[in-house]
């Protein structure tokens, strides 16, 4: 764990992820994606605002490439929010600081 931050992968996505009852955010990233370097610390920023409430991991798409496909991630930046399995909302690009929690808080009736 980096920053409050779950490294997820191909193979253990169904533990950490789909096994999961809490909210977890999925950050669907690269490295040569220059968005993607943007959101990193934004969702470093909020990720510990909301520790302990909401869990916070990324994948890397060129490191796994079986998990994408399976949530039709076709730009990354694609941050997809889970709960006991099933995905609640999807956004796709750089968003602020403002716009994260947002959409955070639509989904999840999480206040910070």
């Amino acid at each position: 764990m980096e920053n409050n931050i779950i490294i997820i992968n191909d193979n253990n996505f169904q533990e950490k992820v789909l096994k999961e009852n809490n909210f977890i955010l999925v950050d669907f990233w690269a490295p040569w994606c220059n968005p993607c370097k943007i959101l990193t610390p934004i969702i470093e920023e909020v990720a510990s605002v909301y520790k302990n409430r909401i869990i916070f991991s990324k994948i890397n798409v060129d490191e796994n490439p079986n998990t994408a496909p399976k949530y039709s991630i076709r730009g990354i930046p694609a941050l997809l929010l889970f709960k006991k399995g099933e995905v609640l909302a999807t956004k796709v690009g750089v968003l602020s600081k403002l716009e994260l929690t947002t959409f955070l808080e639509e989904h999840t009736n999480i206040k910070i």
